[in-house]
């Protein structure tokens, strides 16, 4: 359960920071919950997604940081606080750097990606506890995004453009590898969020492949809906898991660039 949980909060602040890379001085927060047959849907962790001007190396840019981490009536059990900061390229919208920092009870791990969007390049470091740091340069194309930077794609899309069972390619960058990442459009759906209301949302199947030519069925595979409004931001996200579910949802919001038509009053 504790190794779900870190990876339902690593794909809620990807999908959320994401949201944000337009606007800088928007607020997100999140509610993680986890759910099976004999458990209760219970509330075990938040996640905060802010975004404000910035700099790097002098350059301006927009710097998003997600925090996410177990309540405090759970971390006797287990302990999740894990930070993600991307800077970004207000004219390109583009990665500049990506850095994360996770420590999950006695497990830590950094990793930073370097982006040479010139010679089409990504050069990444990463440090597990006790380990030697390692690195590595890979080529990259105008497809190929960190975490976080991936839902910046349904963000940026006219709702009119995506087609009920269409799928979209996508290239995630990891530490040593690239992935493939299919996105499939389900449709339009109005989704109750707890304690929000119900909310005009587009749905889509993410899945990120562990090789080349998988299915739907082959990876690590999760549900984002988005509100359908012009904001696009994640209000609800969903991934099985062996036992159960784990899921997240929007919980309050403030400094939207829109104001919110998709939640019905």
């Amino acid at each position: 359960m504790k190794r779900t949980i870190f990876t339902a909060v690593a794909l809620l602040i990807a999908a959320a920071a994401s949201a944000q890379l337009y606007h800088p001085g928007e607020v997100l927060s999140y509610r993680v919950s986890y759910k099976a047959k004999f458990f209760p849907n219970t509330e075990v962790a938040t996640v905060d997604v802010t975004t404000i001007h910035d700099t790097l190396d002098g350059r301006p840019c927009y710097r998003v940081r997600g925090h996410g981490r177990t309540m405090p009536a759970y971390r006797w059990f287990f302990t999740v606080d894990d930070s993600y900061y991307v800077w970004v390229d207000p004219e390109t919208q583009r990665s500049i750097r990506f850095e994360g920092d996770i420590r999950e009870g006695n497990y830590r791990f950094r990793n930073i990606y370097r982006y040479d969007w010139d010679s089409l390049r990504v050069h990444t470091w990463w440090k597990k506890r006790d380990l030697p740091e390692r690195t590595r340069t890979m080529e990259i194309t105008e497809r190929s995004m960190d975490a976080v930077s991936l839902y910046f794609n349904l963000r940026s899309s006219s709702s009119d453009e995506f087609k009920v069972g269409e799928v979209r390619k996508l290239e995630m960058v990891l530490e040593d590898t690239i992935r493939t990442l299919d996105f499939r459009f389900e449709g339009r759906e109005v989704k109750r969020i707890p304690k929000m209301g119900k909310c005009r949302t587009l749905r889509f199947s993410c899945q990120i492949g562990t090789s080349d030519g998988f299915s739907f069925t082959d990876g690590t595979e999760f549900t984002v809906w988005i509100t359908d409004d012009r904001n696009k931001f994640p209000v609800y996200l969903e991934s099985p898991i062996r036992i159960g579910s784990i899921c997240a949802y929007i919980s309050r919001y403030s400094g939207l660039k829109y104001p919110p038509e998709s939640f019905k009053k």
